[in-house]
């Protein structure tokens, strides 16, 4: 059976970049703009989809953490600090705060749910949250775009089954980073949950 990697990521290329944003977000808005380069995903679909993404992923979390944000911050015991001082940043200057969480690292899964639970206004929070996300998915998309560039010559240089090897190897190091990424959250996770 003969697999077209290039196909596949023409068919469920916006799919996986959708989902990716939702969850995390740089490396798949990376990716999406390597593709875009290489002319299987179109620039524009790619931006909107990685905007989308992000949009409905903090907003999901911002609402967990406006419902359900106190019980789950406090389990997070050795980070009390670093949460009271979130909080502060929220109330002294909302704006920069919720627009920049999604560029801090260390905050991307966690700061919508601390904004949540420190009772910004939704409104507020979603005006904020899509500009946030037009700023994010335009560098990071463009970045992967322009990493594109890059990399391209050496693409069409290779012979046709290496071009397939390499887009082999970059998923598979996709699914490797995903999946570290998972168990270090998990470990982290345990951790506070065993205090």
């Amino acid at each position: 059976m003969h697999m077209d990697i290039n196909q596949l990521i023409v068919q469920y290329g916006y799919l996986a970049l959708f989902i990716g944003c939702i969850a995390e977000g740089e490396t798949f808005t990376l990716l999406g703009g390597v593709a875009a380069h290489e002319g299987l995903l179109h620039y524009g679909w790619v931006l909107l989809v990685a905007m989308l993404g992000g949009i409905l992923g903090d907003t999901g979390l911002f609402f967990l953490g406006r419902y359900y944000g106190e019980p789950i911050l406090k389990r997070f015991k050795k980070h009390q600090k670093q949460i009271a001082k979130a909080n502060r940043m929220i109330r002294r200057r909302p704006v920069l705060f919720v627009i920049g969480v999604r560029f801090m690292y260390g905050l991307r899964i966690v700061g919508p749910v601390i904004i949540g639970a420190s009772k910004l206004k939704p409104q507020k929070f979603l005006l904020l949250n899509v500009a946030g996300a037009i700023a994010w998915a335009l560098i990071f998309v463009s970045l992967g775009y322009m990493g594109g560039q890059i990399i391209a010559p050496w693409l069409h240089a290779l012979n046709h089954h290496l071009k397939y090897l390499v887009w082999l190897a970059l998923i598979l190091l996709l699914v490797w980073s995903v999946r570290l990424w998972l168990k270090r959250r998990a470990e982290r996770e345990k951790e506070e949950g065993s205090e």
